[in-house]
C-alpha cells in the first residue's frame, strides 16, 4: 500500500475534512468520496465539487510543471482535454455503490 502524505495544514487544523481519496487497486480506480457536506450546509454540492476538481487539476498541473519542466498552462490544457474526452466517451464503466457513513 502506497499512501500519500497528509498536508501539514490538514494535520494542524482540527476541523480539516478529507473529501476525496483515489486509489488504483486490482487494476481499476477506487474512490472514497465525502458527498453531502455542502448540501448539509445549504450550499450547492454540484458547484462545490466542480471547484474541488478544478482546484485539484491546477495542483496536479503545477506539480507536473515543477517535476517535468512543462508549462503549467499547457499541462492544465492537457488535463482539461483528457477530462472532457473521458466524460464524453468513458474508457471504462463506472462501478461501485454509494456507501452511507454510519
Amino acid at each position: 500500500m502506497n499512501r500519500q502524505s497528509i498536508p501539514e495544514a490538514a494535520v494542524n487544523d482540527p476541523d480539516s475534512v478529507e473529501m476525496l481519496t483515489v486509489w488504483i487497486a486490482e487494476r481499476s480506480l477506487h474512490c472514497s468520496i465525502k458527498v453531502g457536506m455542502y448540501t448539509a450546509m445549504q450550499l450547492d454540492e454540484v458547484s462545490a465539487w466542480g471547484r474541488i476538481l478544478a482546484d485539484a487539476a491546477r495542483h496536479i498541473s503545477n506539480a507536473l510543471s515543477e517535476m517535468e519542466g512543462r508549462r503549467a498552462s499547457d499541462t492544465l490544457d492537457g488535463i482539461r482535454a483528457s477530462f472532457e474526452e473521458e466524460l464524453g466517451r468513458p474508457t471504462s464503466e463506472t462501478q461501485g455503490k454509494f456507501v452511507r457513513p454510519n
